[in-house]
């Protein structure tokens, strides 16, 4: 290969983003051009640094004011139609069905499970399989995929669905209007999609949807405690 895959890595923990430099450090195909540690940093890192394959976590703040996570199952479509030949591979701490389901669906390359230490250190080798057009999900990622017993379980929401949760947990004082914009769509569309998910999670108002959605493992849930790579 004659250039490296160029790799931009968003996680809000430096021990996570120096584990990942360390692997790449002597890496002949691969090379780290950014690392940034806020959602809303995103999209004007990607127009400064062209990436082949992004690194991303599920739960980074929006930024440095608006700490709650920002809406992943908005921005892998959102960069996917701007970027349609970035790989983007979701490296989580979380391995909950409903989450990992509606990533893949959102059009991401592959869901990596931060304590899949076998996975991680052959890091390398799945970058570069992701970017030749492969899929790539930690054992644990594809065994919570197949267990259909646990699909009854999940209120069946819609991909849109999912992402109007997304950025109303990321977003929470934002007007449907704002959403709308958000989304590229009209304010009843919004409308429409919010009663929907409310009517499948049984609740009534914003704020329990996103509770729900969080508790299900639908969207972005709460962060634990993130374990430092091994190197």
């Amino acid at each position: 290969m004659s250039e490296k895959i160029r790799v931009t890595i968003l996680d809000d923990h430096q021990t996570i983003i120096d584990g990942y430099r360390f692997r790449f450090g002597n890496s002949s195909r691969v090379e780290v051009v950014s690392a940034i540690s806020y959602g809303d940093e995103l999209q004007g890192t990607l127009e400064k640094y062209p990436t082949d394959v992004l690194l991303l976590d599920v739960n980074v703040p929006a930024s440095a004011e608006n700490p709650n996570p920002y809406p992943i199952l908005h921005v892998i479509p959102d960069l996917l139609q701007k970027y349609p030949n970035l790989a983007i591979l979701v490296i989580s701490m979380h391995a909950d069905r409903g989450l990992i389901r509606a990533v893949m669906e959102a059009g991401a390359s592959g869901y990596i499970l931060k304590d899949d230490q076998a996975t991680l250190r052959d890091l390398e080798n799945v970058v570069a399989s992701v970017f030749s057009g492969g899929i790539h999900l930690s054992r644990q990622a594809n065994e919570a995929l197949l267990k259909s017993g646990e699909a009854g379980r999940e209120p069946p929401l819609s991909k849109r669905q999912l992402e109007v949760l997304s950025l109303c947990l990321s977003y929470p004082n934002s007007s449907t209007a704002e959403l709308a914009k958000k989304m590229s769509i009209s304010n009843s569309t919004v409308r429409n999609l919010l009663s929907g998910a409310y009517l499948k999670l049984d609740v009534r108002t914003r704020i329990a949807a996103i509770a729900k959605a969080r508790q299900l493992g639908l969207i972005s849930p709460e962060s634990p405690t993130v374990p430092t790579p091994e190197k």
